[in-house]
């Protein structure tokens, strides 16, 4: 297979298209580890039988899939993503999923000083979307943002592990078409107030605005407006109480 070595060869070494993954490992140990002298280079079986089996053009399709999935584990586009929070003084900690890059290149996503990023975080925008994130924001793990047209998010607000925000529902009624392929319905923009915290496992929908300095109990689905300064909890979410701040 002396092509396929030569694509799969060329396509590691594309800018850091992988840091080391270990499947792409094993394939090109399979593809150019015939002469391998000790049992650590030897190719795994079962690697090398995929290879065989899958035809030239089945690895191309691949490669041009896992380009574009695993595009924020370029090295290069990595130092990019990294330039833009040095100047924007928030903080990223990978791996972060979607279409970062692109927006904060074009200005459609703008991150506030102080906000931190936790690591399988993903921002999900469509070309025309918007997402607004202020300071000192803290966006914990696996947490998902998906703007088909605008989210807007205050200073100081977290969200716990798990939470999603989105402005837009899935189509689902057209019979002609597989689901995956009916695309968005926008539902209205999301707007998030300031010093807002929301448990884990929470959902915003489309065209929501919450309240500065509401909390949201975990597991919670948010599918309408909520005032400024109350505790709200379930699904769909409402009212439990308002807050009692502290005078100053």
């Amino acid at each position: 297979m002396p092509g396929l070595t030569k694509d799969v060869v060329v396509a590691v070494d594309d800018d850091g298209l992988d840091l080391g993954s270990p499947e792409v490992d094993a394939a090109t140990r399979c593809l150019i580890g015939a002469g391998a002298h000790d049992a650590h280079d030897r190719p795994d079986p079962g690697v090398c039988e995929a290879l065989s089996v899958a035809s030239l053009a089945d690895w191309r399709t691949w490669w041009v899939k896992r380009r574009w999935y695993e595009r924020n584990r370029r090295w290069r586009r990595r130092l990019r993503l990294n330039r833009h929070a040095a100047d924007g003084a928030f903080f990223i900690r990978y791996p972060i999923e979607g279409e970062v890059l692109e927006a904060l290149d074009s200005g459609r996503l703008a991150i506030g000083a102080g906000t931190l990023l936790e690591p399988g975080c993903w921002l999900t925008l469509s070309p025309d979307a918007r997402i607004r994130i202020g300071e000192g924001c803290f966006l914990n793990r696996n947490t998902m943002l998906a703007a088909v047209e605008l989210i807007e998010i205050g200073d100081h607000v977290m969200l716990a592990n798990n939470c999603f925000v989105g402005d837009a529902d899935h189509r689902y009624d057209d019979p002609t078409k597989p689901i995956t392929w009916q695309g968005f319905e926008p539902q209205g923009p999301v707007r998030i107030g300031s010093n807002c915290w929301f448990g884990v496992n929470c959902v915003v929908t489309g065209g929501v605005q919450i309240g500065e300095r509401s909390v949201i109990g975990a597991n919670s689905v948010i599918t309408g407006n909520l005032p400024a300064g109350v505790i709200a909890a379930g699904a769909p979410a409402k009212v439990i109480r308002e807050i009692e701040f502290k005078s100053s």
